[in-house]
C-alpha cells in the first residue's frame, strides 16, 4: 500500500531571504471502485482505510443497503493508482448494472460524470423523528475535539477529516482524506463495519456543508450535521427536507443552527 505522505525539501522565501526547510505533503492517489470486474468511479483519494472508503461510498450511493451485500474486497495496485474490486450479492449487482455510470474528477467535486440532474439531486429519506438530543456545549466543542483525531492533517496541513461524536462518549471514531467527500465516505464505512449506528450522533466536519455532504449523511441515516464552515443554500434546503439539523461554524465559542432546532438541548433559551 503506497505510503499517506512524505517529507518533501523545500524553502521558505521571504523578501530578501530564504530559509531551507522540509514539509511533510499529504499523498493523493487514483482510486477505482470496481464492482463484479466493472470500473464504476474515479476518485483521487489518499490511500488509506480504502476498504472503509469503499463501503462507505457504496453505502452513500445507494449501491448497498448493509456491508454484507459485499461478497470480498481486493486492493489491486497498478502504476497509475489502486483499484478497489468489490464483488457483490446477485441482486445488488444486476441492480447496479441497471443504472451504471460513471463518476470520474478532482477531490473538491462529489458530482463529476453525473448524466441528469434527477441523479444529482436524488430523493432522501426523511428523519425528522429521529436523532440525539445535543447538549450545546458539546456541539459548540466538536470540531476541537476532532483535531485530537488528526494525525495526517498535524503533520501536513492539507487534509479533511470527518468524525463522529456520540453524545455521551465524544469522538469515537474519525477518518482523513485529502477529499472531504472521500473522508466522510470513509467515516460512513468504517461505522457499518463496526455496527456503529449513525443516527445516536453527530458527523463533525473540517469542512463546509454542500449538497453531497448532506445526501451522504441522509443516506447514511445521521440527524445531525455539524462543520466548522458554512452550509449552501441548496445543502440547507435539501438538510431541511430530510430532517437534519445543521450546525456550523462551530469552532469552540459556539455555532450557528440552522435547521431543526428540536434536537439541541432544552436549556438553551433566547435572548432579546
Amino acid at each position: 500500500m503506497p505510503e499517506t505522505s512524505a517529507a518533501i525539501a523545500a524553502s521558505h522565501v521571504r523578501p530578501g531571504s530564504r530559509r531551507a526547510l522540509r514539509r511533510v505533503l499529504p499523498e493523493e492517489t487514483a482510486v477505482a471502485m470496481v464492482y463484479d470486474g466493472t470500473s464504476h468511479a474515479v476518485m483521487m483519494a489518499t490511500p488509506a482505510d480504502l476498504v472503509d472508503f469503499s463501503v462507505g461510498f457504496s453505502l452513500t450511493e445507494g449501491i448497498i443497503s448493509d456491508p454484507g451485500e459485499i461478497g470480498s474486497h481486493e486492493i489491486v495496485p497498478h502504476p497509475q493508482g489502486l483499484e478497489v474490486r468489490m464483488w457483490l450479492a446477485e441482486d445488488r449487482g444486476a441492480a447496479l448494472s441497471q443504472r451504471r455510470r460513471s463518476l470520474a474528477g478532482p477531490v473538491g467535486c462529489g458530482l463529476c460524470g453525473i448524466d441528469s440532474l434527477e441523479q444529482a439531486i436524488r430523493d432522501l429519506p426523511d428523519l425528522t423523528g429521529q436523532g440525539p438530543v445535543m447538549d450545546a456545549a458539546q456541539v459548540a466543542d466538536a470540531t476541537r475535539l476532532l483535531q485530537g483525531w488528526q494525525p495526517l492533517h498535524d503533520a501536513t496541513r492539507a487534509v479533511h477529516a470527518a468524525g463522529f461524536l456520540h453524545p455521551d462518549k465524544g469522538i469515537v471514531l474519525a477518518r482523513e482524506d485529502v477529499g472531504r467527500h472521500n473522508a466522510l465516505d470513509k467515516l460512513i464505512g468504517a461505522m457499518a463495519l463496526q455496527r456503529q449506528s449513525p443516527v445516536e450522533g453527530a458527523m463533525v466536519l473540517t469542512s463546509r456543508i454542500s449538497v453531497e455532504m448532506v445526501q451522504k449523511c441522509a443516506m447514511a441515516g445521521c440527524t445531525v450535521l455539524i462543520a466548522v464552515s458554512a452550509p449552501t443554500l441548496h445543502a440547507l434546503r435539501l438538510a431541511e427536507a430530510a430532517g437534519i439539523t445543521i450546525a456550523a461554524f462551530a469552532r469552540g465559542e459556539g455555532f450557528d443552527l440552522f435547521s431543526h432546532p428540536q434536537r439541541l438541548s432544552s436549556e438553551v433559551s433566547d435572548v432579546a
